[in-house]
């Protein structure tokens, strides 16, 4: 979907987005997207080993159901990046970036000459496996593809400005729980340093009109961020989707699970 993820930054609208990562299947895609409500959602390719087959069979199930995609990832590999967006999804973001310059090494994989170095194949969904030609391909990635950076390290937080300054980077993703880790506070997602470090994001990309998303530790949590600009927060996974829905029939059920 052309654009998808920028497109929706570019308006006023809140972008409700979930993960999968350890469930993904056509069937739990769906389910999201039946219940209403969500943009899109991101797949977790840091923390779960997924495959470009499943990125490919996602990014369709999504597609058809309205939803955009895209993978999050270490930067520790090139071909994953491009991989990502020939198996069809919108966008990629970069996970425990610890630089500026690690962020930028990562945007120049992500985007064809001048502005980066990714490498020119049509034969991937998103040249409509080779009816786009390569001038193409290299104007409308560069245009529509979605990058976004998380920052979760110290390193990314000290550098957030430079990184917000970024041409190429769309959006400044916060872990919380990571973040609160290498603030020495760990599991401490309401601490006053880790509300302090969203404000620093929120502050650089306000200063360089960038959006900034993060994965909110409740209502309140999101209440808060969407009052600092916060401008997509993902709700659930597929995971969380399940235990919820287990203990939710285990609740309905409760006479039948007693002693």
């Amino acid at each position: 979907m052309s654009g998808f993820f920028k497109s929706l930054l570019a308006t006023d609208k809140m972008v409700r987005v979930f993960c999968t990562g350890r469930l993904v299947h056509p069937v739990s895609i769906q389910l999201f997207g039946l219940a209403g409500g969500y943009d899109g959602f991101w797949l977790d390719a840091e923390h779960a080993g997924i495959s470009t087959e499943q990125i490919t069979m996602a990014a369709l199930v999504g597609r058809a159901c309205g939803l955009g995609s895209f993978v999050r990832m270490p930067v520790t590999n090139y071909a994953a990046v491009t991989q990502s967006f020939e198996s069809g999804v919108d966008g990629v973001m970069a996970a425990q970036v610890i630089s500026a310059v690690e962020a930028e090494k990562f945007v120049s994989w992500a985007k064809f000459a001048p502005r980066g170095m990714r490498g020119l194949n049509t034969q991937g969904a998103d040249a409509n496996f080779t009816h786009k030609s390569q001038a193409d391909l290299a104007r409308d990635a560069n245009r529509d593809h979605f990058v976004a950076i998380q920052i979760e390290t110290l390193g990314a937080l000290e550098e957030a400005n430079q990184i917000a300054a970024i041409d190429g980077v769309d959006l400044l993703f916060i872990g919380p729980a990571d973040l609160s880790q290498s603030l020495g506070v760990l599991g401490q997602l309401d601490h006053a340093k880790v509300w302090a470090a969203i404000e620093r994001v929120a502050k650089a990309c306000q200063t360089h009109g960038k959006a900034w998303g993060i994965v909110p530790a409740g209502p309140a949590y999101a209440d808060r961020c969407a009052q600092l600009g916060c401008r997509m927060l993902t709700f659930g996974s597929d995971v969380m989707a399940m235990r919820l829905g287990v203990q939710s029939l285990k609740t309905t059920f409760a006479s039948q699970f007693s002693g």
